[in-house]
């Protein structure tokens, strides 16, 4: 992939966020509340500040599962069996992702709170 032109590139990029789309349910269940804040988004029209801070949580929630997709998808193919070791990178990588989570929860909160207000 290196050296590649850009079309190129972003095409594995793309094909990567489809693969997990496709193969992790927990992608899925991002990407369907990632829909849900942008229709909220759109029917409230919040301060640009907002959008930044939802959008930025969000997307770093869907990051850190395609990191951890990307990490138990190498796991399992170099090491098949079940590994301590392999197991507590598995274990991080999902604490990352539930971490993401808690944080993004976070900001929706302040914004509701804001927004009944």
């Amino acid at each position: 992939m290196k050296n590649r032109p850009f079309p190129q590139r972003l095409g594995f990029a793309v094909g990567g966020i489809l693969q997990a789309l496709k193969s992790e349910r927990s992608m899925r269940v991002h990407a369907v509340a990632l829909t849900g804040l942008l229709i909220v988004l759109i029917i409230t029209r919040p301060a640009p500040l907002w959008w930044a801070a939802l959008l930025s949580s969000a997307g770093l929630v869907l990051m850190a599962e395609l990191f951890n997709t990307a990490l138990e998808a190498l796991a399992d193919r170099l090491h098949p069996e079940s590994h301590p070791e392999i197991a507590r990178a598995k274990d991080c990588a999902a604490g990352a992702v539930l971490l993401a989570s808690l944080v993004a929860l976070g900001v929706a909160v302040a914004f509701l709170v804001q927004l009944l207000r």
